[in-house]
């Protein structure tokens, strides 16, 4: 019997992929919006392709204000920025 993939679908493009091919962006209980490298951080989840055009969508749809049901300062959508840069290089 094959072993189960979990897929999740991208906030960006809208597609459904592979859980371990995207990113999470999570919301911590302590009310913080940051990259979850690791997947097992607490708070809600949310996922993006390891693109920054889907990033950049997300930003443009408010994908992440609809996901976590917050407004989303801009500050952070910077520091997501930056931290997708890390991860490209």
């Amino acid at each position: 019997m094959p072993k189960h993939i979990p897929m999740r679908k991208c906030l960006g493009c809208g597609e459904m992929k592979e859980k371990n091919s995207l990113i999470r962006v999570v919301n911590t209980p302590e009310d913080e919006v940051k990259i979850d490298m690791t997947g097992r951080a607490n708070g809600r989840g949310a996922y993006i392709c390891k693109d920054r055009e889907c990033l950049l969508k997300a930003v443009k749809t408010g994908g992440l204000n609809r996901a976590f049901k917050k407004n989303i300062a801009s500050s952070v959508y910077e520091e997501l920025k930056k931290e997708f840069d890390d991860i490209e290089e």
